[in-house]
């Protein structure tokens, strides 16, 4: 007999969004059960952002070390141990997990059911030996890598970023099939760890990001011996046990050929959790993207929400905990809170880091016509980037005429953290002019955000009309 729990709270999925509208839950005072099949944490802590930014962390420590010479610094005889990066890599997962463990979350006085959940009705979740009736349910079950249909590929040993990290030794030659996020950043490891790198891309690279600031990535992959084929179909996968290698057949403008490798990494995208989950029970619409919601995050059966991955929107660890404090408005506090995606950012985290917020050059243009204006200002204007020896990079400003801001992306190193100024800028509607008159430390690369921001205002200012004007006040004493 299965035993039932009443609950107010039901949420499906221990990954970012999962655990954050657990916790907060929780500790308002509503009664939580929570059901994961997988590892507490999900695909962040355990297979993505976690353990991928690790190895980045690693990678850059080599590629640094090769650099120093730059400075005056020579390092001699630079080896890299990949057992020890790989341990490097798991401490750090270590590290973290406490913090979205069921121990702490038992702790909280969140229910936790170590079993695969699966909706039997409008208003029940069987898990395990469990049945759970509750008065709202969050399924927050993420997304996981997409394998394309490649002939040959599932009989082949191949790996996503699901298994990567599971590697002790580094390939000798990495085969990726992918040229997004997850693509770029693992290529660029591997080969600062010591592999052979090549990329297969169907299009172009990075195609959601404004293509100038994708070249200066490209430009320097390529810098770094990083082989990168675009417009490449791979349309067959063999598995060479003899040699220990695998092969990809490959179609592009020149023709068909062949490329053998030591490993393959496929980052073709990702897919919403939804295989078995019980929707149709559930009364749950869903689409090719995943679980359909609306704005308030609502499902087409109003008690249960979806957040994070699953629904099919921007896939990112911020945006599913983001999502996680909508559901919590609305279900705890009856609010009609919506999502408001106007200043959600990203970041690609190759070196140099990419970054962006808000519209793109090309969407501004579609939606604004000629009302915008976009600034651009090299990285190398940045005394911090000139003492560092990182000048590779490039900030574009698109606002209105009127000087409302729109977008802004960036390349160059720590991109990331620069971005942050203008997703708040976004959030709080904040004007050109008060980034302009913001005081910011030198010497920093965020002082290239107040830089860009004095530029909209430097053709008025420095008119033939300012210039008339100022004359004319001189002469008034």
């Amino acid at each position: 007999m299965a035993s039932l729990i009443e609950t107010d709270i039901c949420v499906i999925g221990a990954g970012s969004g999962g655990l954050s509208v657990a916790a907060a839950a929780a500790q308002m005072g509503a009664r939580v059960t929570l059901i994961e099949a997988g590892k507490m944490g999900g695909d962040c802590l355990n297979t993505g952002c976690v353990p991928s930014k690790s190895l980045l962390a690693a990678a850059h420590a080599a590629e640094t070390a090769r650099e120093a010479g730059q400075f005056g610094v020579d390092v001699s005889g630079l080896q890299v141990d990949f057992g020890r990066v790989h341990q490097h890599v798991h401490n750090v997962i270590a590290a973290i997990a406490p913090h979205d463990s069921v121990e702490r979350f038992e702790k909280l006085g969140v229910k936790v059911i170590q079993e695969r959940g699966r909706f039997t009705g409008r208003h029940e979740v069987t898990a395990g030996s469990h049945r759970i009736k509750a008065r709202r349910f969050v399924i927050a079950t993420g997304s996981r890598a997409f394998v394309p249909p490649v002939p040959g590929l599932s009989e082949t040993p191949y790996m996503t970023n699901e298994t990567i990290f599971e590697q002790t030794q580094c390939p000798t030659h990495l085969l990726v099939m992918g040229g997004g996020p997850i693509g770029l950043e693992m290529a660029q490891a591997h080969r600062r760890l010591g592999s052979n790198v090549t990329i297969f891309e169907m299009a172009g690279l990075l195609p959601k990001d404004d293509p100038d600031l994708v070249a200066v990535v490209r430009r320097r992959l390529v810098a770094e011996g990083i082989e990168i084929r675009q417009q490449t179909k791979v349309t067959a996968v063999q598995h060479l046990k003899n040699k220990g290698e695998i092969q990809l057949s490959i179609e592009d403008a020149t023709g068909k050929s062949t490329v053998t490798g030591s490993h393959l990494l496929v980052a073709a995208g990702r897919r919403s959790n939804i295989h078995d989950l019980g929707l149709e029970e559930a009364g749950v619409e869903t689409g090719p993207r995943g679980i359909v919601v609306d704005s308030r995050l609502r499902t087409s059966n109003k008690k249960i929400f979806a957040i994070g991955d699953c629904n099919g929107g921007l896939q990112f660890t911020h945006m599913a905990a983001y999502q996680a404090g909508i559901a919590i408005r609305n279900i705890l506090f009856r609010l009609p809170a919506k999502i408001d995606i106007s200043a959600a950012p990203w970041v690609t985290y190759t070196d140099p880091e990419l970054a962006h917020v808000g519209l793109n050059e090309q969407q501004a243009r579609q939606r604004y016509g000629d009302d915008i204006r976009v600034i651009e200002r090299p990285w190398a204007e940045s005394d911090r980037a000139q003492a560092e020896a990182q000048t590779d990079g490039l900030i574009k400003l698109v606002a209105t005429k009127g000087g409302t801001i729109l977008g802004v992306s960036i390349v160059g190193s720590r991109a990331g953290e620069q971005i942050q100024t203008w997703c708040l800028a976004l959030s709080a509607k904040l004007k050109l002019s008060t980034i302009a008159g913001t005081i910011f430390p030198y010497p920093t690369r965020s002082e290239s955000n107040k830089l860009i921001a004095g530029s909209f205002f430097t053709p008025k200012l420095f008119s033939q009309t300012t210039r008339h004007l100022v004359r004319l006040l001189l002469k008034l004493g």
